[in-house]
């Protein structure tokens, strides 16, 4: 093994000289015997290859004979120090976390301090078999491994260096598991123990991510008590707890003070709230931040372009996303999939499908290759606007460079058949789902029953319906809010029949299904009623959206005029029966409607909270 010149190719001659071998006592002998040798002659990582294939070999069973023996002729080759260390990496090299405890506590009554990196690779194997969807509940039965090692080592003192204790919170922040993480990080600090700034952004940035921003301001607070100054990424994480809860003046607030007190802020800090300023549709201030950005000498970077042409696509803005989009390219940054993605959608929605294939030509041009998510855009443009024909060449062409559909692909063009009144073609189109290994979803079945009440077929949205409840998916809201719809147009002894088998469903109305209602009262001759409803929902206070203000502002013009309804008036059946469904409705609203808190003290001013800044 000495001989050949490679450690790979070495290991690679003893696995074939061993074979299958390893199972009588005197061959684990002799494997140790030449781990020994090759420690002696420092090869120290071959020697760990041996030690670790041996051990994965002979199982938990035989594995404390084999450390007996090494343990016993150790002295004739190497020190106690190396023969430990060799163990406890070969237990953790195939996963045998208890036994590498094991060679832990020997390490530590034989007097000899383990090497760091295999105590930290030790602690991440205690945490990884643990099953983080239940706190501290492991799957193997580990928690007592890591109880003891937690109490008897990390704060014994045996460890002054910091990145321990960085690593350890570390992982318990990435397992969710926060409480252990501070309790920890307060231990260490009681102990008088050394910490650094990477285990606090730990915490701040598991808190954050939660939704704990109370708690990632605490442990900013103790981070700054301890004389430690905040990084960039403790920026960062703080304004994105703050962004989360949709803060923004806060978080502008605290960037400045950073800014003034000198702490590192980055690019990253202002694509955040950037983001989430495009996200609440506050173009105003996206652009002011934008301008802030470049006037403090923190140009965007290719992010903060994406960032930017992401929002401002999706603001309808296209032209202008476009703008950004040449201006990033000229100063030489490579735009992404994401970025071609976003305009190319803007184009989409925007109706502008020339510019948006040439977008996807050019994708090709530069050596991008349009992913499924391009593809699923192009087509749902060309079903938005009724050509069809183009929409299945695109899904051919995708299917030609070895893309192949999703479930999002079918729906849009179910959609889109749906939409051009073509119910057999969107049938076909589900056909094809199956063909293609996919079963249809709550979206494929509730676009399927728009489609046919929309052509005025509610028996077969009815069969839909059926076949969706067999299908043992739960019907949504849009599912409700669609029936519904057909049912105030329906004849009224199926609409009955209808409104009592949805009823049975556990129907969970919305501001939707409000404004299904409503409208009918309108479109009926009878805009008192809405009028009347409308005003029974504002006495409790319910939200109403654009359309339902639409739809009252329609009712009082039509009361106000004096020129005959268009329409003829409901009959006195249905009109019982609307009022009937009205009344279950606001019934249900009545008794679930949202208690609001108007205490805003879990969250002060920053002013107050951060007293350091």
């Amino acid at each position: 093994m000495k001989l050949l010149e490679s450690r790979e190719a070495a290991f690679a001659f003893f696995k074939l000289a061993l074979g299958d071998n390893y199972d009588s006592e005197e061959i684990i002998h002799l494997c140790c015997t030449a781990a020994h040798v090759l420690a002696a002659q420092n090869l120290q990582l071959l020697t760990q290859d041996v030690v670790s294939w041996v051990i994965g070999r002979v199982g938990t069973s035989r594995s404390k004979e084999l450390v007996e023996f090494m343990w016993k002729n150790h002295a004739a080759y190497e020190s106690d120090f190396s023969v430990l260390n060799t163990l406890m990496r070969g237990f953790l090299n195939v996963g045998m976390s208890s036994e590498a405890l094991d060679i832990l506590y020997r390490m530590r009554v034989v007097g000899v301090r383990p090497d760091l990196s295999a105590v930290t690779i030790l602690i991440r194997l205690l945490l990884k078999i643990g099953d983080y969807g239940s706190m501290w509940k492991y799957k193997y039965g580990r928690k007592e491994d890591w109880n003891r090692f937690l109490e008897n080592w990390t704060l014994s003192g045996d460890f002054q260096d910091c990145s321990l204790y960085d690593v350890t919170i570390s992982w318990l922040c990435c397992a969710g598991i926060l409480d252990e993480a501070m309790k920890l990080l307060q231990d260490v600090l009681e102990k008088g123990l050394t910490l650094s700034v990477v285990a606090f952004n730990s915490l701040i940035g598991a808190y954050s991510r939660a939704g704990l921003e109370e708690k990632a301001f605490e442990s900013y607070q103790i981070m700054v008590k301890c004389g430690f100054t905040p990084s960039s990424s403790s920026c960062n994480y703080l304004l994105m707890a703050l962004c989360r809860k949709e803060r923004l003046q806060e978080a502008r607030t605290l960037l400045y003070r950073m800014s003034e007190k000198g702490f590192p802020i980055n690019k990253v800090a202002y694509i955040v709230l950037l983001d989430r300023y495009f996200k609440l549709n506050d173009l105003d201030g996206a652009q002011i931040l934008w301008n802030e950005m470049k006037d403090r000498g923190i140009y965007p970077d290719a992010v903060a372009f994406t960032t930017l042409i992401d929002g401002l696509s999706k603001a309808g803005m296209v032209e202008e996303a476009y703008e950004v989009f040449l201006e990033m390219t000229a100063i030489g940054f490579l735009p992404n999939n994401f970025a071609y993605n976003s305009l190319i959608w803007g184009f989409c929605n925007s109706g502008m499908m020339t510019e948006a294939l040439k977008l996807e030509k050019e994708m090709r041009l530069k050596g991008l290759l349009p992913d499924i998510f391009t593809y699923n855009i192009l087509i749902d443009g060309f079903c938005r606007q009724g050509k069809m024909k183009s929409a299945v060449d695109t899904f051919l062409a995708m299917h030609r460079i070895g893309l192949m559909p999703d479930i999002f692909t079918f729906n849009i063009l179910v959609g889109g058949y749906c939409k051009a009144f073509d119910m057999v073609s969107a049938d076909e189109v589900v056909n094809k789902m199956y063909t293609c290994g996919f079963d249809p979803d709550i979206t494929t079945y509730n676009t399927r029953m728009h489609g046919y009440l929309s052509i005025r077929k509610m028996n077969r949205a009815v069969i839909i319906l059926d076949k969706l409840v067999s299908a043992g998916i739960v019907p949504n809201t849009v599912t409700y809010n669609t029936m519904i719809s057909g049912i105030c147009s329906d004849i009224l002894d199926r609409a009955m029949i209808l409104t009592a088998k949805l009823l049975k469903m556990g129907f969970i109305p919305n501001v939707t299904t409000t404004n299904v209602l409503l409208s009918p009262f309108c479109k009926q001759g009878m805009p008192e009623k809405a009028l009347l409803w409308g005003q029974k929902l504002r006495e409790i206070c319910y939200d109403f959206d654009e359309i339902s203000y639409r739809i009252l502002d329609q009712a009082y013009r039509l009361m106000q005029t004096d020129i005959e309804l268009v329409t003829v008036r409901a009959t006195y059946e249905k009109s019982i029966f609307l009022d009937f469904l009205m009344y279950i409705i606001f019934d249900y609203l009545s008794r679930n409607k949202p208690h609001k808190i108007e205490n805003d003290s879990c969250l002060k001013l920053i002013e107050s909270r951060f007293v350091t800044l």
